[in-house]
């Protein structure tokens, strides 16, 4: 086997649970190959580039091996490089205990001055 199809092969490594996820997120443009968008039915070969964008982040992955059936997660984790840079870590901003309740006015005005936002009544 010298190609096999993106979205079977995302699945097949475990990035997407199912492969109707993986053929949904190349139609909505969020999978790359080698730099171009790519439909589910692409093939890929060993040595391409594929940059899936992953709750908002690209995840940069080099094929090393084609796989079309599922496999175990050891496994799956030698089909593929990751060349994924590290991400900074982020505070939570604006986050509150598990039932606490809504916030009071004051909590509230709070935690939108933590992200960025403010009343322009209020100015």
């Amino acid at each position: 086997m010298d190609a096999a199809r993106v979205d079977s092969w995302l699945w097949a490594i475990r990035v997407y649970k199912t492969r109707s996820a993986a053929t949904t997120a190349c139609r909505a443009g969020h999978v790359r190959v080698n730099g171009d968008k790519v439909k589910a039915a692409q093939q890929i070969r060993v040595g391409d580039e594929l940059r899936i964008r992953i709750a908002g982040f690209d995840r940069i992955l080099i094929v090393r091996q084609l796989l079309v059936k599922r496999v175990g997660a050891p496994l799956a984790a030698l089909a593929y490089e990751d060349k994924t840079p590290e991400r900074e870590p982020q505070a939570a901003l604006g986050l509150r205990d598990r039932g606490a309740g809504r916030p009071t006015k004051r909590e509230r005005r709070d935690i939108d001055k933590l992200r960025g936002r403010h009343d322009d009544r209020l100015s």
